[in-house]
């Protein structure tokens, strides 16, 4: 594994691979969903996504520590962003996922842009809207502002999901590889209907941290309040309003799907098994709420561990016949 920047700089091979074998400890422990598909992954391209989930996950952390103002959040955020500029321009690294990040981000040509992205979807909770610019929304009125934070729109929660999902589809396809320029707008929908997924699974969650994601203007159509969706316990049954907005959701969720379809034949043939891992776990998921009636409030949905496996093994079957036939590079 050639371990020489495209900078010039030269870390040696122990020191890169240690800050590696962290990133992917962060993931094995972390990432769950995401790290069963790393596994059908060639190695070079298991390392970078997993410096890459480090580095998202070290933000989250930094963004979700709630023993700290939002304030002084945002304040560490900008701290640790400023010290990942600071590497990438050439600094000394002594942060591990740093080292890792920037080795990866070099090889797969990952636009720094496309990481500052990643870290302002953390921060996006950090500033809950106002009821000046959610009236502007169109969304009514009156809301609990100052307790949770909202979307006023289905645009204004798609624009959140960018940044916080699709752009972790761009930079993955940057690691994957592919050619086609249309794979860009199915990373970002497929991306779309992972957090669209993950946001169903947690609603109740979510409420309890002050996070509403389903947009006012949907809880306005279907006659459901925030108070009433954040009060639902372990025994509570869904009134049907409030499950037909969950359901709404999932639709949505659904069409999206249909674009990790399309992107599959789009990128690099040694990819595809751990894309399509990721894209069965999470669809799976969501075909586990809608067979639970939307139900996330009794119990948090999960996809069962062997359920899991038995898609990896699915997964490393089609690594195995890729080698086997000797599948040309983009075939």
């Amino acid at each position: 594994m050639d371990r020489r920047l495209t900078t010039g700089r030269r870390l040696s091979d122990l020191k890169l691979d240690t800050a590696y074998e962290q990133c992917i400890a962060i993931a094995r422990r972390q990432a769950k969903n995401f790290y069963y598909a790393f596994l059908a992954l060639p190695k070079p391209k298991r390392d970078a996504i997993c410096a890459v989930y480090a580095f998202m996950r070290h933000a989250d952390d930094i963004s979700d520590d709630e023993s700290l103002s939002r304030e002084q959040r945002r304040a560490n955020l900008d701290a640790w962003l400023a010290a990942w500029h600071r590497a990438a321009n050439g600094e000394p690294i002594q942060d591990a996922v740093f080292i890792a990040l920037d080795d990866a981000r070099l090889r797969f040509h990952i636009p720094l842009d496309l990481l500052d992205q990643l870290v302002h979807g953390t921060a996006m909770d950090l500033d809950p809207p106002t009821p000046e610019k959610a009236a502007e929304n169109g969304a009514a009125q009156p809301r609990p502002w100052n307790d949770y934070t909202t979307y006023a729109t289905f645009d204004d929660l798609r624009r959140y999901c960018y940044y916080v999902a699709s752009v972790v589809g761009l930079v993955c396809i940057r690691i994957f590889g592919y050619t086609d320029p249309r794979a860009e707008q199915l990373a970002e929908d497929t991306g779309l209907a992972f957090q669209l997924t993950n946001i169903l699974r947690d609603v109740r969650e979510d409420a309890e941290r002050g996070r509403i994601y389903l947009p006012l203007d949907d809880l306005d159509r279907y006659g459901v309040r925030i108070e009433d969706l954040a009060a639902l316990r372990d025994g509570d049954h869904l009134t049907l309003n409030q499950r037909e907005l969950l359901e709404s959701l999932a639709n949505r969720a659904e069409d999206c799907y249909k674009s990790g379809d399309q992107l599959l034949p789009l990128i690099d043939a040694d990819s595809r098994p751990a894309l399509w891992v990721l894209i069965t776990i999470y669809h799976c998921l969501l075909r586990r709420i809608e067979r639970r009636d939307y139900d996330v409030f009794s119990q948090r949905v999960r996809v069962p561990l062997s359920t899991r496996l038995s898609i990896l093994f699915r997964g490393l079957l089609q690594v195995l016949r890729h080698r086997l036939t000797g599948t040309s590079r983009h075939g």
